[in-house]
């Protein structure tokens, strides 16, 4: 029996390639107008992931278009609730006239990495999604706060990323430092091949430390995007790993 994972890539991001990209991946995250995103936006990425029959997330983050969201935000837990909520209901709202199912959630940049590690964060996201009545899939790092937070009352998958570069402390090592991008497609495909069959990553310090994951993340803005998900297509298929 092959083996069978997901690939995602965070979409409708203004990069001009997700009708490249869709055709590689089994599920996206949809920017839905914190850091990117406006109505047409999402309903033409929410479209062009049905016509590739790929699972559908919505992609939350600060409320910062002028720093993609890649910036922390000071906020008090109900403003951070309250933004992360009115992005889901614009989002879902779009999914409904689509005839889309929402497939899960995946945090955005400074957001995904603080409420890893910051629980009123945390906290925060699991309302805003909880008061929505809705339970669909988290994305998130394994052992993160927001693990602990969400487990009980969400169903959780957890998270690896292919084209980013980790720190010793199973964190992703900021994009501010040499190196924590990896745009080669075979040292992408690497650390993903090390991931699927080992559970190990290796840090930029050459350590190996141990990641839980079931999906596996591509950025669409990463540079060479489209040949990393192109070469790593072609090489899952050769070890007769499949993508679902």
């Amino acid at each position: 029996m092959k083996e069978v994972i997901d690939i995602n890539a965070d979409v409708g991001e203004g990069t001009g390639l997700d009708k490249q990209i869709m055709p590689l991946i089994s599920s996206c995250s949809i920017a839905c107008g914190g850091h990117f995103g406006t109505e047409e936006t999402m309903r033409d990425t929410v479209r062009l992931a049905l016509e590739h029959k790929v699972k559908i997330g919505a992609h939350p983050s600060f409320p910062d278009r002028d720093n993609f969201g890649r910036k922390l935000l000071t906020m008090t837990k109900q403003e951070l609730s309250e933004a992360i909520y009115f992005q889901l209901l614009q989002f879902l709202a779009i999914c409904e006239t689509e005839n889309a199912e929402l497939h899960h959630i995946k945090l955005h940049g400074a957001l995904y990495n603080y409420a890893a590690k910051d629980a009123p964060t945390a906290d925060a996201v699991v309302e805003a999604i909880t008061s929505l009545g809705i339970r669909p899939k988290l994305y998130v790092l394994y052992g993160s706060v927001l693990h602990r937070k969400a487990k009980n009352l969400l169903p959780l998958v957890f998270e690896a990323f292919i084209d980013r570069r980790y720190a010793d402390d199973g964190m992703l090592l900021p994009r501010t430092e040499a190196g924590a991008v990896l745009t080669s497609a075979r040292a992408a495909w690497e650390q993903l091949i090390l991931l699927v069959r080992d559970g190990l990553v290796i840090t930029n310090t050459g350590k190996e430390i141990a990641v839980v994951s079931e999906t596996y993340c591509v950025h669409s803005d990463t540079p060479q995007s489209v040949k990393i998900l192109a070469y790593i297509n072609k090489k899952l298929n050769l070890n007769g790993i499949e993508t679902r």
